[in-house]
């Protein structure tokens, strides 16, 4: 299967040397990588700030490749790293545009007198 125009392949994703890379496919929110057993990690990705971790600080690959403020995700079972998917909506929290109130209830505004 190839990918389509503009989503960037896996394979093309380059490696660093002590993190593994992968980007998010569209609204991606679980860790798809496979254990050596072949099951799923499942694990949540969610928003990795890299410049306040004190691991990653003495590492440094992650700011030396991406900069200092760039959008990255992290499982929080087996810590690989997912970049953007370029088809996702920007500004959006992780977990989704959220659900509508199950009640359906609008509230008019205040009259001002």
């Amino acid at each position: 299967m190839k990918p389509e125009q503009g989503q960037p392949a896996q394979d093309n994703v380059p490696q660093l040397a002590h993190h593994k890379v992968k980007v998010k496919k569209p609204l991606q929110r679980a860790c798809n990588e496979k254990d050596e057993k072949g099951k799923f990690c499942g694990g949540h990705l969610k928003r990795w700030f890299y410049a306040a971790d004190v691991v990653e600080k003495a590492c440094g690959d992650v700011e030396q490749a991406y900069g200092p403020g760039a959008e990255v995700y992290r499982c929080e079972h087996c810590r690989t790293l997912y970049l953007p998917n370029p088809q996702d909506p920007r500004g959006l929290n992780v977990a989704g545009r959220g659900m509508l109130s199950v009640f359906g209830l609008t509230v008019p505004p205040k009259e001002s007198k």
